[in-house]
């Protein structure tokens, strides 16, 4: 499985972020790609602020939907996105593209940390399942708008 923290596999997340283009359009789903980009900025957050949740998370997500974070199987199309984590008004493309790029950098750049929080939702991961998480993630919505 592709890890964010791996050096060749950083660029090319870059790179293709680098190939959107404003106009660029979605082959499923609803949001636009400056959503996208808004969209997949939530789980680089998590992994770089850290923060200890203040539950334990979901069993439900823990036990059905955890291991699908890090394995090689792709996602499918038009998974159910929280409703936190959907864009309902337009987005800049040009600020949410930089940002992601940044987050990407930042998430890259802590893969040597030591101590590693749970996620709030699915609970506690590997440090190497953190950067596996990180990728997929993106992976599938970069799969989503063509690149």
């Amino acid at each position: 499985m592709k890890s964010i923290f791996d050096e060749t596999v950083y660029q090319e997340i870059l790179s293709r972020i680098d190939n959107l283009e404003e106009t660029t359009a979605g082959q499923w789903g609803k949001m636009t790609v400056a959503q996208m980009l808004w969209h997949c900025q939530f789980p680089l957050r998590i992994a770089i602020e850290n923060k200890k949740p203040k539950g334990s998370g979901n069993i439900f997500a823990k036990l059905f939907f955890k291991k699908a974070l890090y394995n090689d199987r792709p996602w499918r199309k038009n998974l159910p996105t929280a409703p936190a984590l959907k864009a309902k008004e337009t987005k800049n493309f040009a600020s949410e593209k930089h940002m992601l790029k940044k987050l990407v950098t930042d998430c890259h750049n802590v893969r040597h940390r030591e101590t590693w929080n749970a996620h709030p939702l699915f609970g506690a991961f590997t440090p190497q399942q953190w950067g596996q998480v990180q990728f997929k993630h993106l992976d599938h919505h970069l799969n989503q708008f063509g690149v």
